[in-house]
């Protein structure tokens, strides 16, 4: 799956023009979703959302998605998890500090993010992981929370 992720990484710009066009398919949806129940239609969501996010983005289902603020990398590929990195571990050569096999998730993050329209999203902190949320769909939660007003982005 490395090859994909990186591949993905390298096509960042047309990616992130994916999800815009797929945005407002998936909120065109929203009422039918919300008729039968967002939570009835999760584990088929989240099915879904793991079979077309694993094998491009090596997605790990955190249920906290922000491909489209870490230039289309997926940070829950870094071995220590990290949400904001990268983490000071970095490698001369952009290789992993813990696995240097791999190159660094951020290292990689940051090349994405320079390629996307909307790159300097990269910098905003992200909060923490809520690993409640683990295996569930990252686009539902977005849907809800667009809903709920104050609540911020997904």
């Amino acid at each position: 799956m490395r090859t994909l992720r990186h591949a993905a990484t390298r096509r960042a710009r047309l990616l992130e023009l994916t999800f815009i066009m797929f945005e407002p398919a998936l909120r065109m949806l929203d009422p039918v979703f919300r008729r039968v129940g967002h939570n009835r239609i999760e584990a088929a969501a989240a099915w879904l959302e793991a079979r077309t996010k694993g094998p491009l983005f090596d997605c790990r289902m955190c249920g906290e998605c922000i491909l489209t603020s870490t230039g289309m990398t997926c940070p829950m590929n870094c071995p220590k998890s990290l949400r904001n990195g990268p983490c000071g571990g970095v490698r001369q050569n952009g290789h992993c500090e813990v696995d240097a096999s791999m190159p660094c998730v951020w290292v990689e993050a940051w090349a994405g993010s320079k390629r996307m329209r909307k790159g300097a999203l990269i910098a905003n902190i992200q909060r923490p992981l809520d690993h409640r949320l683990k295996n569930r769909s990252a686009w539902l939660r977005h849907l809800r929370l667009a809903q709920s007003p104050g609540r911020g982005e997904a």
